[in-house]
């Protein structure tokens, strides 16, 4: 049978690198662990709530965490930056206060940087967004995906692969569909392959989406 695994941790070290990076006593990882989680959990909350913009997309690609002694240093690598950058001082500023009281125990400084992504389709978790706003708007599956890979292939990728599980276009029966464009190598791993697994809830159900960007070959 096949082996599956996740192509960002099997590519540690070599292609990938770790989104947070921090050093703790064995009896204080657990807390550091959940630390991050609320980080992420409240900045995605505030842009949800705050940013919404027509296309239902956020346009955060990943959130990278680097813990000092008395600085947590956040970054928000961002497609669409437009949506914090408006009042840009004053919303970040807000951001962190939220952050913030979310982690009253925290101690230590902390200070939140937006990088802007010049490509946001060429990143999985703003493509897995793009799809599930075109799913819960009931728009046919078969053109969504089609529509997806054309905008990965703008952003000028090497290859990708998009599956969608669950109860497609409200069938009753749950099915996987999966359509790939181009080069998606899973097994090599000097190729730089990002992943994501996306939860869309719609009327029908939850619906499931995976993609696979190849993006080059070391």
């Amino acid at each position: 049978m096949g082996q599956k695994i996740n192509p960002l941790g099997f590519r540690l070290g070599t292609t990938q690198s770790h989104h947070s990076h921090w050093f703790a006593q064995p009896k204080n990882y657990s807390e550091s662990l959940q630390e991050d989680e609320k980080i992420r959990y409240c900045i995605k909350n505030y842009v949800q709530k705050n940013m919404k913009i027509s296309s239902g997309i956020e346009g955060i690609a990943q959130i990278k965490i680097q813990k000092r002694i008395d600085l947590i240093q956040v970054i928000i690598y961002m497609g669409f930056p437009k949506l914090l950058i408006e009042g840009e001082s004053r919303r970040i500023e807000e951001l962190q206060m939220n952050v913030q009281k979310k982690l009253n125990c925290m101690n230590g400084k902390l200070n939140i940087a937006i990088t802007r992504i010049a490509n946001p389709y060429g990143h999985p978790n703003i493509l897995a967004e793009f799809i599930a706003g075109q799913l819960k708007n009931r728009v046919p599956f078969k053109r969504v995906m089609k529509k997806a890979i054309e905008l990965t292939e703008q952003a000028g990728t090497k290859g990708v692969q998009v599956q969608v599980a669950g109860r497609i276009d409200g069938k009753e029966v749950a099915r996987v569909k999966w359509i790939r464009e181009g080069r998606v190598p899973l097994q090599t791993i000097r190729a730089k392959i990002d992943y994501c697994s996306y939860t869309v809830r719609t009327i029908y159900g939850v619906l499931g989406i995976k993609i696979w960007i190849f993006v080059n070959e070391e």
